[in-house]
């Protein structure tokens, strides 16, 4: 009987994404201090991230083939993540205008007696220089508050934004299944 597919994360943009592949899953919330520590790079800290949410999930279920994610845009070494708020988003937002940064998106899969998978697929994203009554606009529209950078491209966020490269167009919106799916082959679960 092949083991079961956990998604360590409530995030309903990566619940929505791994339903694209068809095949059964279900979500185990974790509880992972998502700060940023001192000399660590975004690039490092995605990976870090991934990589404790899915060993977390994996405590509680041993069995299963755990996929850990996360995602942080890189601001000149800081790593910015989900602003939480109207404020930190607009923020956010500001210092990013007429940018071109990285966005990291950490993929863990775990599986019982094998060493952890993991990749970063990253992201270039070139953002807009945009009035601040547009951001605003956007925000109180939106409310982009639980998207890394508080740009969600998958709804008016795009509009923010001038160009968009990456070789997992999924990877953007929260979980890269091209990468997931080179995974799950190798691991016989697809």
């Amino acid at each position: 009987m092949p083991s079961p597919i956990v998604l360590a994360s409530t995030s309903h943009y990566r619940r929505e994404l791994l339903e694209r592949l068809g095949l059964p899953f279900s979500v185990d919330k974790t509880d992972v201090d998502e700060s940023q520590t001192a000399g660590e790079s975004p690039l490092a800290n995605c990976r870090r991230l991934a990589l404790e949410k899915a060993r977390k999930v994996a405590s509680r279920q041993p069995t299963a083939i755990i996929i850990g994610s996360d995602q942080v845009l890189d601001l000149d070494g800081e790593a910015l993540s989900k602003p939480g708020d109207f404020a930190t988003a607009l923020d956010q937002l500001k210092r990013c205008q007429g940018r071109t940064l990285h966005c990291y998106t950490a993929l863990c899969v775990l599986s019982p007696g094998r060493e952890p998978l993991i990749d970063v697929v990253a992201t270039e994203i070139t953002y807009r220089a945009l009035p601040d009554a547009t951001l605003i606009a956007y925000l109180q529209r939106e409310q982009p508050y639980d998207a890394a950078g508080a740009v969600k491209v998958e709804t008016a966020g795009v509009t923010l934004l001038q160009a968009v490269t990456s070789n997992d167009p999924t990877a953007i919106i929260g979980l890269p299944l091209i990468r997931l799916t080179d995974f799950l082959i190798e691991l016989g679960a697809l």
